[in-house]
């Protein structure tokens, strides 16, 4: 497996793609070869609450390990609400 993971996220980021997000990450918590999980937002236009819940877990479950999360591609309003919420506090964006 590479050391650099990109997960995709949809149109509309919200909880109904709850179970499609833990699935897509979940694998990979205990994967060592990751160095980098990087989650591709140039397709949101639309996040809410949730959205944001689910990246703040991610980033608790990670955040005693060396891997590097970073969000790439957010534009427009979700781009907005990423800076907003501070998650440059616990991803890079790019």
């Amino acid at each position: 497996m590479a050391d650099k993971q990109t997960i995709r996220l949809p149109e509309r980021f919200d909880f109904s793609f709850h179970k499609n997000f833990n699935a897509a990450y979940e694998p990979l918590l205990t994967d060592t070869q990751i160095k980098e999980l990087e989650l591709d937002f140039s397709q949101v236009l639309y996040l809410d609450s949730s959205a944001l819940g689910m990246l703040v877990l991610l980033a608790k479950k990670l955040a005693n390990t060396k891997v590097v999360l970073s969000i790439v591609g957010a534009q427009g309003t979700a781009k907005d609400i990423i800076n907003m919420a501070n998650l440059f506090k616990l991803y890079q964006i790019k």
